[in-house]
């Protein structure tokens, strides 16, 4: 049964955005021409530099101790905003826009507290 909802949701986004550029082809006219081809060559290029920076943030989150994810995080999401870039439709490029919007770190998990009991600060005694 799971497999159905996702096959749904497959084969429900390109429908969406074909009916998306029919209707906005007729608000705005050739216009949407020129920002499908804008959106593809600037999505080619998010694409190629995060293939291209992927190793360097490897390395650099690598030499600072932080986790691989952060590096995976930041090219990842280029990545596949590039990827919805070149995919022609507007749901596509807004989605790309959002990704490209959100904060560049990964939600992290919070801090646990020591260990050892000890709870640093300052303090003050009132009599």
């Amino acid at each position: 049964m799971p497999g159905f909802f996702v096959l749904a949701i497959l084969l429900a986004f390109p429908v969406l955005e074909i009916y998306t550029l029919v209707q906005v082809g007729h608000l705005i006219g050739w216009w949407l021409a020129v920002w499908l081809i804008v959106a593809a060559i600037l999505g080619g290029r998010l694409v190629r530099e995060g293939q291209m920076s992927f190793v360097f943030r490897l390395f650099e989150s690598l030499q600072r101790g932080q986790a691989l994810p952060t590096a995976l995080f930041g090219s990842g999401r280029t990545m596949l905003a590039g990827w919805l870039l070149i995919f022609p439709g507007v749901i596509s490029d807004v989605l790309a826009l959002i990704l490209l919007l959100l904060p560049n770190t990964p939600p992290r998990p919070p801090a646990s507290p020591p260990e050892d009991g000890v709870i640093e600060g300052e303090f003050r005694r009132e009599d």
